[in-house]
C-alpha cells in the first residue's frame, strides 16, 4: 500500500473504530428478544467500510462542532439504515445472495422471516437514535431543528433508496439508457450516501450557508461514483476480495455501467465523477482532508 492510500485507509480505519463503539452502544441500549436481537448483531456488527458513518463524521469536522454528539447519532442512524438495506436486498426474494461481508447473509443464518424481521427493526432503531440524547454530555442537547431536519433527510434518502431498489429489479434483463441507470444509482445507492453527508453537515451549517449545496453536489458524484465502481468491481475482483459473490451482476442480467458502456469507459467514468466531487469539496480547503482522504480511498479500493 503506497503511502498516500495508507494516509486514506487510516482516516477511515477511524471511523470504522469509532462506528463499531457507537454500534455496540446503540445496540446495548435496546431490549431485543431472541433470535431477533442475534440476527440484528449479525447484520450490523459483521464489518464493512463503514463508508456512510466515516463521511457523516467528516462532514460534521468541516469546522468546530459544539453538536457533534448529533453528528455521532447521525452516523449509526445512516449505518442502520444501510444495514436494514442489505438485509432485505439479500433475501431470496430481492437478489437472493449467500454472502455477505464474507459471512453468510442474514436469511441464510437466521431463516427468512427472521432476517425480514431485523431489517424492520433496524430502520425503526434508526430514527429511535436520531431523536435520543446517545452519546450527549451531562447537560448538553441538541437543538429539536437540527434533529427535526436530520430524521427529514433520512427519512427521504431511505424512501429513495426502497425506489431505486424497485427500479434495478425492474430493470433486469432489459436494456436501459445511461440517464435510467443514474435514475436507479441516485436513489439506491447515492441517497443513502448524500444523507450521511448532510445530516453531518446540518450539525454546523445553517440552510442559507453556500456550504450546504457543495456538499449536496458532492454527496451527489460521490455517491454515483461508490455505484460505479462497485459495478466494475464485480467484475474485476474476486468472491473473497469483495466477500460476497462476485459476478453476480451478469449472472441476473443487472444493468450496471461496464454492460452500459464497456468496462474500460466506466472506469475513466468513475474517474470523471471523483474529479467532480473533489471540484466541490475545493469551496472548504484544507478543512476538508478527510472528506478528500476518504473520496481518494473509496477510488482505489478493491472490495
Amino acid at each position: 500500500m503506497s503511502s498516500l492510500s495508507q494516509v486514506n485507509a487510516d482516516v477511515l480505519k477511524q471511523a470504522q473504530q469509532r462506528i463499531q463503539q457507537d454500534l455496540l452502544t446503540t445496540l446495548a441500549a435496546f431490549s431485543i428478544p431472541e433470535p431477533l436481537k442475534s440476527a440484528v448483531h449479525h447484520a450490523v456488527m459483521l464489518g464493512g467500510k463503514r463508508v456512510r458513518p466515516a463521511l457523516c463524521y467528516a462532514t460534521a469536522s468541516l469546522q468546530p462542532n459544539p453538536n457533534f454528539a448529533a453528528a455521532r447519532r447521525a452516523a449509526v442512524a445512516v449505518e442502520l439504515i444501510h444495514c436494514y438495506s442489505l438485509a432485505h436486498d439479500d433475501l431470496p426474494c430481492m437478489d437472493n445472495d449467500l454472502l455477505r461481508r464474507g459471512q453468510p447473509t442474514c436469511h441464510v443464518a437466521f431463516g427468512e422471516d427472521t432476517a425480514l424481521l431485523a431489517g424492520d427493526i433496524l430502520q425503526s432503531m434508526a430514527f429511535e437514535v436520531l431523536g435520543s440524547r446517545l452519546f450527549d454530555e451531562q447537560g448538553q442537547g441538541t437543538d429539536a431543528a437540527i434533529v427535526l431536519k436530520q430524521m427529514q433527510i433520512l427519512a427521504t434518502a431511505s424512501s429513495k433508496m426502497v425506489s431505486g431498489q424497485v427500479l434495478d429489479l425492474q430493470a433486469e434483463g432489459k436494456q436501459i439508457t445511461q440517464d435510467e441507470l443514474e435514475n436507479i444509482h441516485r436513489n439506491k445507492t447515492g441517497a443513502l450516501i448524500q444523507a450521511a453527508i448532510m445530516m453531518g453537515a446540518v450539525t454546523i451549517f445553517s440552510g442559507t450557508d453556500q456550504a450546504i449545496p457543495k456538499l449536496r453536489q458532492y454527496g451527489q458524484t460521490i455517491g454515483l461514483a461508490f455505484q460505479v465502481l462497485d459495478d466494475i468491481l464485480d467484475i474485476t475482483s474476486s468472491t473473497e476480495t469483495l466477500g460476497k459473490t462476485a459476478g453476480k451482476d451478469e449472472q441476473v442480467q443487472k444493468s450496471t455501467y461496464p454492460a452500459l458502456m464497456g468496462l474500460e469507459q466506466a472506469k475513466v467514468y468513475a474517474k470523471e465523477l471523483h474529479d467532480q466531487a473533489f471540484e466541490a469539496l475545493a469551496h472548504f480547503g484544507d478543512d476538508a482532508k478527510e472528506l478528500v482522504d476518504i473520496s481518494q480511498f473509496l477510488l482505489a479500493r478493491t472490495n
